[in-house]
């Protein structure tokens, strides 16, 4: 099997992304595992299908580097949403994208800087059924206690689409990520597993944030944890409702509007394009 690529990342968070329209891709959770590896494949965080739609402008669908599919991916779609354009799919400014978590809608941002965009992530769903968490009664999962490795952290869960757990603590540059992340992923609490979020409070309007993504591990961004970070942090009391989330590959723009959605806007750039044989 073989089919043309475009390699994208947004803030260090990098897919290969292919335009089904025109390739041809079998098994894509198969081939995610064997395009995601960084020493016998591509190399990416995920593997993002541009696909047709019959609910939307474009489809979306992308696999994590264990062949895992998530429902969505916030610096994923940024980068789809400039593939279109550059493939002349679609020649709208703003346009909507069938996601597993909805449709979403992409605004090319030019207006704000080069490489960049806007995109209308939709409202966060704070009920821990549907987040989902198990064991934290019903309602909001606010600053709840949980025991990892033998240490009590405090949780705020959100799921903009895919679940998070926000836990903020003092100096997160030197937190074991690569310890106790993995730990909070496969939790019992959390059924669907969950990406965590490690947050330090800069400011009223800037957070310091790594992240443990589910099916991925370490990365260098997360958009949706972004805007689970910043809702977390309002929910809290830490942060106005916007505010400069600052990864470990970049910088997002997260808002939380007066209409109850999260806007997050954010850079998405082409790395390279090229051909693979599986």
């Amino acid at each position: 099997m073989q089919f043309s690529f475009t390699k994208w990342h947004g803030c260090g968070n990098d897919f290969v992304l292919v335009n089904g329209f025109k390739e041809h891709v079998d098994n894509y959770a198969d081939v995610s595992i064997k395009v995601c590896d960084r020493h016998f494949g591509i190399g990416a965080d995920g593997l993002i299908m541009l696909l047709p739609s019959d609910k939307a402008d474009i489809g979306m669908r992308i696999f994590n580097a264990d062949g895992s599919e998530a429902e969505m991916c916030g610096n994923g779609i940024r980068c789809l949403a400039r593939f279109a354009r550059l493939l002349r799919i679609t020649d709208k400014d703003e346009f909507t994208v069938e996601t597993g978590a909805g449709i979403l809608k992409p605004r090319i941002a030019d207006d704000v800087g080069p490489d960049m965009v806007a995109v209308d992530m939709g409202m966060p769903v704070l009920d821990a059924h549907d987040i989902p968490v198990d064991g934290m009664g019903d309602g909001r999962v606010i600053d709840k206690s949980i025991i990892v490795c033998g240490k009590e952290y405090h949780i705020t869960c959100v799921s903009m689409g895919n679940p998070h757990a926000v836990v903020f603590v003092d100096d997160v540059e030197s937190f074991p990520l690569d310890e106790i992340g993995p730990r909070f992923e496969t939790h019992h609490i959390f059924p669907r597993k969950t990406n965590t979020e490690f947050v330090e409070v800069v400011d009223r309007t800037h957070l310091r944030m790594r992240v443990w993504e589910r099916g991925s591990g370490i990365t260098l961004a997360c958009g949706t944890g972004a805007c689970a970070t910043l809702t977390a942090a309002v929910l809290n009391g830490y942060t106005e409702k916007k505010a400069e989330v600052r990864l470990d590959g970049g910088t997002l723009v997260i808002e939380w509007k007066s209409d109850g959605h999260i806007e997050m806007t954010g850079p998405a750039v082409r790395v390279y394009s090229g051909s693979i044989d599986l």
